[in-house]
């Protein structure tokens, strides 16, 4: 967090330089261009893309540890308990005797042991 706000600081920075600099009738520099390119590029890495593929790394390190027993809850909302677990999909035990399939790219997240009595 403290780079991100580092790496604004320091393009808010460069702004006043670059405004200087168009007023003499030329555009902006070679460098400046570059400068003001990859500072574009940092922020989208930063802000967007690494803290999505982190999402997506720790979703599917959810769906591979899917284990029979296990309490989840679904991207829809259903909980449940894990009865059967196959490559693609998972059965649910959502009350007594009430089973559905579901797809494991559906499972939002893992419940700590116990959770379904207290609901």
């Amino acid at each position: 967090m403290k780079s991100i706000k580092l790496l604004i600081a320091g393009l808010l920075s460069l702004m006043p330089t670059l405004a200087m600099a168009q007023e003499g009738g030329q555009g902006m520099s070679v460098m400046g261009q570059i400068i003001f390119f990859g500072g574009f590029i940092l922020i989208f890495y930063f802000l967007i893309w690494r803290p999505q593929s982190k999402r997506a790394k720790e979703h599917k390190n959810l769906m591979s540890g899917l284990n029979k027993g296990d309490e989840v809850v679904t991207s829809g909302g259903v909980a449940g308990r894990i009865t059967k677990v196959t490559d693609d999909f998972i059965v649910l035990e959502v009350a007594d005797n009430v089973e559905i399939k579901v797809q494991k790219v559906a499972v939002g997240a893992a419940l700590p042991k116990g959770t379904l009595k207290d609901i």
